[in-house]
């Protein structure tokens, strides 16, 4: 934002200001005073503002609709699910409301819901990019590609190109920022915070090379799952051969990131133990010679399916018998099948544990630990919240994580970092009872949570607060080598 448009905003917000003293109650300069401190970034006195118009009409479409963007853009997820379902719920006859909704369920993890509000969009503006594109995200989640096809060339052709507004002050670092159609990309939301970075994102999969790139400082690479964005990845080398601005995250160095890629690649690193995982047909798994087909390629039960580029525990499950792989991989959507040897995680105490560390830069930077009586640790469905004792073990890890982790598991890590060369990634691992790491995933798309409000979880947040920053820094530096 240049000082004078600031100067005109800060201007316009006085007038307003002045107009409320006299007008205390007037719904539309209220409204206009807070989409003006939004304009600002004064996020925190918006918020109250938004609140304020909420007061008095509890169905105000502009206050719900911008302040659970608010809430998305600080992390708070489900504060922000709330004002869009109210929105929804208050104005069902309003595409964009209808489709903030869908988009709030879809990133929730509840696809099938978020399929109804879309095609609800559609029917009321059939031309919709919006709708299309997240009707198509929908329908991919559910293991619906070829319904999806459509949908993709309807949202994204000639709307691949999104420009996002820069609410700070001065100049600011001009990001074009690569991202796929699909899901598999690094959650960079609350990185490229819009005070401080001027974000352009594009498409990769609809990219136009008759069209010249968006001008830049720096390119992002975001797109981070090889398994279910191998046609944005490969776009994505084209659009980086013609760019001359510094690189984060080049795309030949995604490619091979996959989980069944990582673990042949990371599994021969000294201290590290990877599954062996094999991508299957799934019609082949759920026919009567699915267990032998198994069994031929090395793996015994009980063993894991996973439905490639699905993450957080979705279509992920533990088959225990036999008899019970058709009924499992009935459940998984798609044409392939990861199968992946189990590695039992649990520790002396019965619990399973799951570590999560970045590398931005080169530089370890620890972001959680969970603990769970079940095999699948996902910090959400943890025990952390109902344990003081977990938690105090992850402060511990938090803030003494060489000392916590042991040599040979730091070796290792460092092995893994190295491999990938990746400037932004992340692992999640176990620690074996001899300090080996026990691989789960290593990639460029760990999401990077803020704890929740309580505070409870006020230990975390200086940890999560070093990881940002060194995101952000990353970005900064790149930039400045323009």
């Amino acid at each position: 934002m240049t000082t004078e448009r600031a100067a005109k905003l800060e201007a316009a917000l006085a007038a307003v200001e002045h107009k409320l003293v006299q007008s205390p109650d007037v719904l539309d300069l209220l409204f206009e005073k807070a989409q003006l401190l939004s304009l600002l970034g004064q996020d925190a006195d918006a918020q109250a503002a938004y609140l304020a118009v909420l007061q008095r009409d509890q169905t105000h479409f502009g206050a719900l609709t911008n302040l659970a963007s608010l809430a998305l853009s600080s992390g708070h997820r489900s504060a922000a699910l709330t004002a869009y379902r109210q929105a929804a719920e208050t104005h069902p006859n309003n595409p964009t409301a209808l489709i903030n909704y869908a988009g709030a369920l879809l990133d929730d993890g509840n696809a099938g819901e978020a399929r109804g509000f879309y095609e609800a969009a559609l029917k009321i503006g059939p031309a919709c990019a919006e709708a299309h594109q997240g009707l198509a995200r929908a329908l991919e989640a559910l293991g619906d590609g070829e319904a999806a096809a459509p949908h993709w060339r309807a949202g994204f052709a000639g709307h691949n190109i999104v420009e996002c507004p820069y609410r700070g002050r001065g100049t600011a670092p001009r990001v074009l920022l690569l991202v796929s159609v699909r899901s598999g990309n690094i959650p960079t939301h609350l990185i490229l915070d819009d005070r401080m970075f001027a974000v352009t994102a594009l498409y990769a999969e609809f990219y136009d090379a008759a069209k010249p790139l968006p001008e830049h400082d720096v390119l992002f690479n975001a797109i981070g799952d090889a398994d279910l964005c191998g046609e944005g990845l490969a776009k994505a080398r084209e659009i980086v051969s013609r760019s001359r601005a510094p690189l984060i995250n080049p795309p030949e160095r995604v490619v091979p990131t996959g989980r069944s890629e990582n673990a042949k690649r990371l599994g021969h690193l000294d201290g590290v133990i990877a599954p062996k995982v094999e991508t299957v047909f799934r019609n082949i798994l759920v026919s009567p010679d699915g267990p032998a087909h198994l069994a031929q390629a090395g793996f015994e039960f009980p063993l894991l399916l996973r439905a490639p580029g699905f993450h957080t525990g979705r279509h992920f499950a533990r088959v225990e018998h036999a008899d019970d792989l058709a009924s499992a991989a009935r459940q998984m959507p798609g044409e392939t099948v990861l199968a992946i040897q189990y590695l039992d995680a649990a520790g002396a105490d019965g619990l399973a544990r799951k570590y999560r560390v970045m590398f931005i830069d080169g530089r370890f930077y620890p972001v959680h630990m969970a603990a769970s009586r079940d095999w699948k640790v996902h910090y959400v469905t943890s025990d952390m919240a109902s344990r003081l004792d977990l938690r105090t073990e992850e402060e511990k890890f938090l803030n003494a994580m060489p000392e916590v982790l042991g040599r040979r598991t730091m070796a290792a890590l460092t092995r893994i970092r190295d491999a990938l060369g990746l400037d932004y990634g992340g692992v999640d691992f176990a620690v074996a009872r001899d300090g080996s790491l026990l691989l789960f995933e290593a990639n460029a798309t760990m999401t990077i949570l803020p704890p929740g409000p309580d505070p409870m979880w006020d230990y975390r947040r200086s940890a999560i607060a070093r990881v940002l920053d060194a995101a952000r820094q990353l970005v900064i530096d790149r930039a400045v080598l323009r």
